[in-house]
């Protein structure tokens, strides 16, 4: 890739990592808010967690819309639509009076911010060779992370200190000053660079939702579809009820236990700082078993931590380690199928947003029956074994055309 071109790709990487940013804050807001929540609407913790699963549910089965659509008229333009679409939602959600009515803004929420962050990777599959990407998509991490940090983090804070419409608020207004600059990104946005070349591809053929579907067929897609869709209910399964975990095991309150949860993000965070000095250390299959050891070890720490603060380095640790298993699914994903990249990475996303909804269902029923720590235990002796799959699945089929290593 040349200098200008790479030059060129700067301003909508940027715009649209904020836009990644905002749609995961969006997403893990509600983590911590669930005891308010079941307090002020007179429901269980299970009853509850709909605010979460739904946006999983949404999120995931729109993938199936927004990647055909991604192929058609370009992955920035959806980004930019969406980004609109969940500043609107946001603000629906601010005036909930019943957990019914915040349920459904919720539903509208994750169905517009289903558009952002899957078609941002497919767009950098479509812009960035292959040797090239894992490190971009780490770069990326940086934004989503730090989204996920301010929505666990902020989200309790202002819970604790103004009400939970508050935050609601918060993220509109977030998603309002990133969707105006993403609009005027859109009109200058560099065009996608053909694998191992130095100039403008171009544009993939137009997909449906019939080409979308009959991409399992492929053995390496349906490898990579279960990996994901197994990783995402084991991981965010349990992720949901950390807060509410700490806050009935330890005693924390809403602030306290969502800032020991963003230790999670923060842990994501470190690593995608160090992520080109790891990947070059241990390569994609050591970076995805090294990653399910720590993950592993990390989240039963948290999970029979005696006290909590025991539990802020299992949350700092299962960050690091689960981003490390995510970032090699996700360089496959954008590999899967490179003349439908944007439906191949949509359909990555709506299996991880799928499990991670029926992680959700799943594990809510092992807490209303009070056995938090044992399904914790299981999600973590999974996800080492998740670890243990991807890296010995990576670089058995080299990536299609890709000047880089095998993927």
């Amino acid at each position: 890739m040349s200098p200008a071109h790479a030059a060129a790709l700067h301003r909508p990487l940027r715009l649209a990592s904020l836009a990644a940013f905002a749609s995961l804050a969006a997403m893990r807001a509600c983590d911590p808010m669930l005891l308010t929540l079941s307090a002020e609407f007179g429901r269980g913790l299970g009853d509850v967690s709909r605010v979460v699963s739904v946006f999983a549910i949404a999120y995931g089965l729109l993938q199936l819309f927004y990647g055909p659509l991604g192929d058609r008229i370009g992955k920035l333009r959806v980004v930019a639509f969406t980004c609109t679409g969940c500043a609107l939602a946001a603000g629906l959600a601010s005036f909930a009076q019943t957990l019914e009515q915040l349920v459904l803004a919720r539903v509208v929420m994750g169905g517009t911010a289903a558009g952002i962050v899957p078609m941002t990777i497919a767009w950098i599959g479509d812009s960035f060779p292959y040797e090239q990407r894992q490190e971009t998509l780490a770069r990326l991490l940086t934004a989503t992370v730090s989204g996920m940090i301010a929505g666990l983090w902020l989200g309790a804070w202002i819970t604790e200190a103004f009400g939970w419409r508050q935050v609601f608020v918060v993220l509109a207004l977030v998603f309002a000053a990133a969707a105006v600059p993403l609009w005027r990104g859109t009109r200058t946005a560099a065009r996608p660079v053909a694998e191992g070349s130095a100039g403008p591809a171009p544009p993939a053929p137009a997909s449906g939702l019939l080409d979308l579907l009959r991409l399992p067929a492929q053995p390496r897609v349906r490898w990579v579809l279960a990996m994901v869709g197994i990783e995402g209910a084991l991981m965010f399964g349990m992720l949901a009820f950390v807060p509410a975990y700490l806050g009935q095991r330890h005693g924390l309150g809403t602030a306290a236990s969502g800032s020991v949860l963003a230790l999670y993000g923060v842990g994501g965070l470190l690593y995608s700082r160090v992520a080109r000095r790891l990947l070059h250390a241990l390569g994609e299959r050591g970076m995805a078993r090294t990653g399910g050891a720590v993950l592993g070890v990390a989240l039963l720490v948290l999970a029979w931590a005696p006290h909590w603060a025991a539990a802020a380095p299992g949350c700092l640790l299962a960050g690091a380690g689960f981003y490390m298993i995510h970032t090699t699914l996700q360089t496959q994903a954008t590999q899967m199928a490179p003349a439908q990249r944007g439906s191949a990475v949509a359909l990555f996303a709506c299996v991880l947003f799928l499990g991670q909804s029926a992680g959700v269902t799943v594990v809510s029923a092992a807490v209303d029956r009070g056995a938090t720590a044992w399904a914790f235990s299981a999600c973590a002796a999974g996800l080492a074994l998740v670890g243990m799959l991807v890296g010995r699945g990576v670089g058995r089929a080299p990536p299609s055309r890709a000047p880089g290593p095998g993927g």
